[in-house]
This record gives C-alpha cells, structure tokens and sequence, in this order.
C-alpha cells in the first residue's frame, strides 16, 4: 500500500478547517498532518518538510495573502503543491495564484469528491482548475488583446478599493506616471473613460473581487 498524501490546512476560520478535516479525513488515502491558521504559519509548516498538498486559502486578514504564501512555499526545491482553495474566482485572484506556482485552483463550493479528486492531481504533480476557473484563463487565452494583465488588475483591484494614484504607486513600488499609463491601457481595454467605469465594468466581467 502506497503511503498517504499528507496534507496541510491553511484557512484563518476554524470552522472551514473543521469542515475541510471532515471531508478529507473520509479518503483513506490521504492524511491531515497540520493546520495553519495565518498564511506565515503555513509557509513554515510547509518548509519543514511535513507535508505533501498545502490547501491554502487566498484571504487571511491582516498579514501576508495566499498568494503571497504560494509564491514562497513554491520558491523552496522539493516543495509540496499548493492548491488553492477560495470563495474568489476574480481573473486578479487567479492570475496571481497560478503566477506564484499553485498547482490547482478551487473553490470552496466544490462538492467532496471534486475536491478529493484535485487534491490527488495536486499531489501527482498535475493541474487541478475548478471548471469556471479554467474556463476564465481559456477566455483570456482567446481574446489575449482585451485580456488585462497582472499588473492592470493589481492596479484596477486598488483603484476598487478606494486608493488614490499615488497609494497606488506606494503600494506597488511604481511611479505614479507608470500608474497613469496602467489607467490609460485599462480603460482602453474595458472602453470606458473614467475610474468609476473602469471598477463597474471590471466588477461586473468579475475581472476584480468588490
């Protein structure tokens, strides 16, 4: 008999976790070695060695994103897989999890055998996408010259959440002049004309979370 696929919990609410250890505990393949609440715990969880999936939640509260706690558990040789499992499926939320190595991405609404199922394509080393995740990356494959960058969308997803040019600028270590330039391709892109438009548009194709 192969040994079990261990895994690690990375949610900030108690009750996703209890919820999460019911349903995996039911597969007798894998094994529930750890549990993190805050998104630092679990990169140092996952550099020990402990484990081979790291379910990782993208938002933690204050502190360091999932996204961010993808990126360098993925740094590090002989890395367990990240899969990211989220209520968000924005394209900004996606992009950036994928970007920093999570080998799936899931939403928490999966029914239990989806969600046993990617965690076994996880762990082989495989892709493991939510059917309306995989469908979003294939639109932005078909239309790449509508399609908003990384960048735009960190920059859009701040302009939603109420920043100014200049925070903006702070916050991603850009010059405010390159900011203005990121606006001027969004706002071609999206074909509107104002910050305002841009956020109701985005929000809308659901290219930013609100």
């Amino acid at each position: 008999m192969s040994a079990p696929i261990r895994l690690l919990l990375a949610d900030d609410h108690p009750v996703v976790r209890a919820g999460l250890r019911a349903v995996l505990d039911a597969e007798p393949d894998f094994e529930i070695v750890a549990e993190a609440a805050t998104a630092e715990r679990a990169v140092a969880l996952a550099a020990t060695g402990v484990c081979d999936v790291v379910l990782m939640d993208l938002q933690f509260g204050e502190g360091m994103h999932g996204s961010e706690a993808t990126a360098a558990i993925t740094a590090v040789a002989d890395a367990p897989r990240v899969l990211v499992l989220t209520t968000y499926e924005s394209d900004a939320d996606i992009l950036a999890a994928v970007e920093a190595g999570a080998g799936g991405y899931l939403l928490k609404d999966a029914p239990p055998e989806e969600l046993a199922a990617a965690v076994r394509t996880a762990a082989a080393g495989r892709s493991a996408l939510a059917p309306a995740v995989a469908h979003r990356l294939m639109d932005r494959m078909r239309t790449p010259a509508q399609a908003l960058t990384r960048r735009e969308l960190e920059v859009l997803q701040l302009v939603g959440e109420g920043l100014s040019n200049q925070r903006i600028s702070k916050r991603l270590f850009l010059s405010q002049a390159t900011v203005k330039s990121h606006l001027v391709h969004i706002y071609a892109k999206l074909g509107v004309d104002s910050r305002t438009s841009a956020v109701a548009a985005a929000t809308a194709r659901r290219l930013i979370r609100r």
